[in-house]
């Protein structure tokens, strides 16, 4: 694609970080590689099955509510004062990113700040073409019990048949307070503990340490749709606990709530 264009797109998301951003604050600019398959794409109308390389832009400034995520690519459409923003910013890099046959993620809660996530599809060179990619291999499920805490109504139902797929038993709820309840009413073991870090009420490491209180042995699984360097910078959780990034694919997901539930305290003793 034109270099330019690159440029245009990380101008205008960091300017608009930058006015996210009250006093001082953190920027931080990552990049990657992403692979979305047939059946995750059937899950994520927005996605495109493929190959692609990943930019994110993410600050942790004010946040975005629902209504303004609704409303992010209009033309014109802008949140900044009169004569401080055209609403043209996020529509041209909108613009720019389809024409390039790629798609943009948002991830963002009011006063937690907010992480875009452009997904360009990945040029492949003819001898990395030729080269044997080896295939993942499949993982197993398992039989155990997983308490599911996520706020967003339609990852939490995803994740859960994604999860109950895979022949775990799922505990969901929508909110801290109603996993809490859950969690001291349920009269059997509580093998993993898989939530949101991001929530209204309490954020997931608080929420954890509730959580432990009732289940010492219990397993921690944490997920975002902020990056890790995000999560790190934020200070909402400590270094080598759990993570896994939203979106996640069925095959990522399996593998690290296996890991993590196979390297927990008590696995020996059962």
């Amino acid at each position: 694609m034109d270099p330019t264009q690159i440029d245009q797109i990380l101008a205008n998301l960091c300017v608009n970080a930058r006015d996210a951003i009250s006093g001082v604050g953190k920027l931080t600019i990552e990049t990657g590689k992403k692979t979305f398959d047939e059946e995750y794409c059937k899950q994520h109308s927005d996605f495109i099955p493929g190959d692609f390389v990943l930019l994110a832009v993410s600050d942790n400034g004010c946040g975005m509510d629902k209504d303004t995520l609704d409303n992010l690519y209009e033309p014109f459409f802008t949140t900044k004062e009169v004569g401080k923003g055209t609403g043209l910013g996020l529509a041209t890099i909108y613009g720019i990113v389809k024409q390039n046959k790629g798609f943009i993620s948002v991830y963002s809660e009011p006063g937690q700040g907010s992480t875009f996530k452009i997904y360009l599809p990945r040029l492949v060179a003819k001898e990395d073409a030729e080269k044997v990619v080896p295939e993942k291999k499949a993982v197993s499920g398992g039989t155990e019990t997983i308490l599911l805490v996520e706020d967003e109504p339609t990852i939490l139902r995803m994740t859960r048949m994604m999860l109950e797929r895979k022949g775990y038993t799922v505990i969901s709820a929508a909110t801290p307070a109603e996993a809490i309840e859950k969690a001291k009413n349920h009269s059997a073991v509580i093998d993993l503990l898989m939530t949101d870090v991001v929530m209204p009420q309490m954020n997931g490491r608080d929420l954890a340490g509730q959580i432990t209180a009732l289940y010492p042995d219990i397993g921690l699984l944490f997920m975002s749709g902020y990056t890790s360097n995000v999560i790190a910078h934020q200070g909402v959780l400590d270094d080598g606990v759990a993570f896994i990034q939203k979106p996640f694919s069925m095959a990522d997901m399996t593998m690290k709530v296996r890991d993590v539930l196979d390297t927990a305290p008590d696995k020996v003793q059962r």
